[in-house]
């Protein structure tokens, strides 16, 4: 029972839920990932084995944050003297748990184990391949869109086609079959595949449904409200005859309709699973009592809902800080400046978020952090997506799945081999016995490098057959003689050290086979999300304000907080999308207040550039829903000391 201590009576009582389906409706900064690895914890120790018991979640930073939660719980070495025995039980991502399946049942899936992991740029490649193909005038990115959505919904291209009427749904749906082609020819699969493969997998093999109902009896699904079709279906079909589930959520933080989050998995969670226990937690143990007065009162006005008050031990805490800012400059040197204040009075840096509807709003707000010489990172800035980074682990996928074109594409000119276009396209069609004998020797040496790779790939750790990949393709020569800066700023020396940052990054997945790690690397990188960029407070990288979309804020927490642009058509947003949640703003201005621990600062101005051309706005009707006895209010962009009086009710 030691794994229940310290837990509050809520908690406890979701912890001690050890059979049956379990609900628990976790209220922001109620201590959810407390609760769920201690319920894990105390699974183990009543006899549940580790091995049988599954967790997912949404980014990799929050599954990593449960393992360690869960490891330390279990104590050193977990399975080893001293810890419970069993190991570590299964936490991931839903993505992540889709690669390994699809890796582990390859044959079942029909696919390659070494299949590729497309990131959206060659997937709007493809896209665009394949509208000049079909003669289809259309935004790539829309017609991926609709594409993602329909796959997110469990709906395959065959049933999507099956079902266009119209003649944008007819355009769709031969777009789907020439990119489900591509991808095929290639080895690949999109992000999208990863869940939609996944759900065909279990609904179509029953020696593997079978398999996996057995191999994980109890089964944890985090930030269920967040769940799409396809998740929803794998996470119904893994739960079995047995019920044994446990979902966690907040319908006031479902904030991701657009890319197919269906609320109704929570709000009806208790029909679709009879015999539910619900628990909830709303005792808040990061914010203020300001502050969570002031998010009650705005998301109680929501109507699809389970209701619930967060409440705090807190004290009262500062009032929430509203500027009135002249326009975005004006705005931006208010933030920058009380950011430089904070700082200079004892606030980290890492602990400061600025926060934004849109990105196009962070251009006015990195000027002025300039400016002010105000320390700051915008995230979404990932270490993956640059050149030299993914040209080397393009290297490793094509060495293990010869047939993706992608990586082929991207790796054959670097470095220069004398293999142009032409060269390439034959290459591509299987046609280079059509090549001259100078370019089928240029083309077989680039073969036989990739072979070298393979063969080192397949045999050395992680870490060393990155550092040969380096130096066999020619990319550490070729980095190392340049010294000159490209229109980015990165000289070679400089790209030279982020490929030698992979190698260090690498050498986590050394004590797995070579195989095994590699597999694992590929599929951390491919899967990354934008808050895995953020480093841990305190460690590595300088200390910076952090500046980011509300949207990629969620599950983080800092001491202070600035909510900028709180204008009508910019937040809330204006959309004429019939399908969109209408009450769907109001939850993510409610996400973005309980960011804050200590301080909150809400700022809108009078008129902002959009578009070209300069627009009058109007204050966010969300500032005057707060409760004006939370707040003060200034149009100074520095403050008097009685602009901010302690308030004291």
């Amino acid at each position: 029972m030691k794994y229940l201590e310290g837990l509050n009576e809520r908690q406890r009582a979701a912890a001690e839920h050890l059979g049956g389906p379990l609900m628990i409706i976790a209220g922001a900064g109620a201590g959810k990932t407390k609760t769920i690895t201690h319920r894990i914890a105390h699974m183990i120790e009543g006899g549940v084995p580790a091995r049988a018991i599954l967790a997912v979640t949404f980014t990799n930073k929050a599954a990593g944050e449960m393992r360690e939660r869960v490891r330390l719980l279990l104590g050193p070495g977990a399975g080893a003297p001293g810890g419970l025995p069993g190991g570590i039980p299964t936490i991931c991502t839903f993505h992540s748990l889709g690669v390994r399946l699809l890796r582990e049942f390859c044959e079942d899936a029909g696919l390659p184990r070494h299949f590729s992991i497309w990131d959206r740029d060659d997937s709007i490649r493809a896209i665009k391949s394949a509208l000049e193909k079909l003669s289809i005038d259309a935004p790539p990115r829309a017609i991926l869109s609709v594409i993602s959505r329909g796959k997110g919904d469990g709906v395959s291209e065959g049933e999507y086609a099956r079902r266009a009427l119209s003649d944008r749904e007819q355009r769709v749906s031969r777009t789907w079959k020439l990119y489900d082609k591509a991808l095929s020819d290639e080895g690949a699969l999109d992000f999208d595949d990863l869940l939609s493969r996944t759900l065909s997998l279990l609904r179509t093999s029953e020696r593997v449904r079978t398999l996996l109902q057995k191999r994980w009896s109890h089964i944890t699904i985090d930030e269920y409200q967040d769940t799409n079709a396809a998740q929803y279906e794998i996470a119904r079909i893994l739960a079995g005859e047995n019920m044994n589930i446990c979902v966690v959520g907040d319908i006031d933080q479902n904030i991701y309709s657009w890319r197919g989050a269906d609320i109704e998995h929570l709000l009806s969670f208790e029909q679709s699973f009879p015999g539910t226990k619900t628990v909830v937690l709303e005792q808040n143990y990061r914010s203020t009592r300001t502050i969570l007065s002031a998010a009650n009162g705005i998301i109680e006005k929501n109507q699809r809902r389970k209701p619930k008050v967060l409440f705090t031990d807190r004290g009262t805490g500062d009032p929430i800080v509203i500027f009135n800012a002249q326009n975005e400059i004006d705005e931006a040197w208010f933030v920058a400046g009380r950011a430089e204040e904070l700082i200079a009075q004892g606030t980290h840096a890492d602990e400061i978020a600025v926060l934004y509807r849109e990105n196009f709003q962070s251009r006015a707000l990195e000027e002025a952090m300039l400016a002010f010489g105000v320390p700051y990172r915008v995230l979404g800035v990932r270490f993956f997506d640059r050149k030299e980074v993914k040209d080397t682990l393009s290297y490793l996928r094509a060495a293990l799945n010869p047939i993706s074109r992608v990586d082929i594409a991207r790796i054959v000119g670097v470095p220069p081999r004398g293999i142009g276009k032409v060269t390439l396209d034959k290459m591509l069609l299987g046609l280079e016995g059509d090549l001259s004998g100078a370019a089928r020797v240029r083309v077989a040496a680039f073969r036989d490098t990739l072979a070298r790779i393979r063969k080192a790939v397949l045999t050395l750790p992680c870490s060393e057959a990155i550092r040969y990949v380096a130096e066999e393709s020619g990319m550490e020569k070729m980095y190392s003689t340049d010294d000159s800066s490209n229109a980015l700023g990165a000289s070679g020396r400089e790209r030279l050290d982020n490929i030698r940052e992979l190698v260090n990054y690498a050498t986590r997945f050394d004590y797995d086979t070579p195989r095994d790690g590699m597999e694992k690397l590929l599929e951390e990188a491919a899967l990354q999300s934008d808050q895995d960029t953020l480093p841990a407070k305190g460690e590595g990288a300088e200390a910076a304000v952090s500046l980011m979309t509300v949207h990629a804020s969620k599950g983080l927490e800092f001491d202070a907080v600035f909510i900028t642009g709180l204008e009508q058509g910019l937040f809330p947003w204006v959309t004429h999308d019939e399908n969109r949640d209408e009450e769907e703003e109001r939850r993510l201005f409610y996400v973005a207040l309980t960011r804050a621990r200590e301080r909150l600062f809400l700022t809108h101005a009078r008129e902002r550039m959009r578009w070209g051309s300069r627009e009058y706005a109007l204050p966010s009707e969300f500032l005057s829903d707060i409760d004006q006895r939370l707040v003060v209010k200034t149009d100074r962009a520095r403050p008097k000391k009685e602009d901010e009086e302690i308030i004291s009710y």
